[in-house]
């Protein structure tokens, strides 16, 4: 059940049905950096929305009564086996955006950072990750401009409208 407004009142809603009825919802979305360099992910082709296009290092919906933190610690662990980074927070963003097939993303995102070296261990979930790879902020954030069908329409929200929030002088 995600954490999701409906008629004014935060309560517990399934996830396709947020999606279904462009519900605003809470999100978590975490950046893994190495100086520079932005650890990305691509979507298993098996999600059923926007599946095979890169995204940030990882993002989820909180269950209901989780915290935003501890939803980010779980969902690098759950997705890409990564445990053990000091996360901090880089922000609040809300975007609206249509993700295929009739879904959108109506979401009030907490954004996270953590900082690791390039040969962190990952141990990626298939039916979550397909691939990875890490990509310097400044060459990612003109992929996002040249190749916008590549990418989640949440990472391009987040490089083109709230890069300087979430991002700092990193990359510039």
């Amino acid at each position: 059940m995600v954490p999701a407004w409906v008629d004014g009142v935060l309560q517990p809603v399934e996830k396709l049905e947020v999606h279904q009825r462009g519900l605003r919802h809470l999100a978590v979305s975490v950046f893994v950096l190495a100086g520079d360099r932005v650890l990305i992910q691509r979507r298993a082709l098996s999600k059923y929305h926007t599946p095979g296009l890169w995204a940030n290092t990882c993002c989820t919906h909180p269950r209901w009564g989780e915290a935003t933190d501890a939803c980010a610690v779980r969902r690098l662990r759950e997705e890409l086996g990564i445990t053990g980074l000091t996360l901090r927070p880089a922000g609040h963003v809300t975007y609206r955006a249509e993700v295929g097939n009739g879904l959108i993303e109506h979401e009030e995102v907490d954004v996270f950072l953590a900082e690791a070296a390039t040969t962190l261990p990952m141990a990626l979930n298939p039916d979550e990750v397909c691939e990875t790879r890490w990509v310097p902020l400044a060459t990612l954030t003109a992929e996002t401009r040249t190749a916008p069908a590549r990418f989640t329409p949440w990472l391009r929200i987040y490089l083109t409208d709230h890069h300087d929030s979430i991002f700092g002088a990193v990359g510039a």
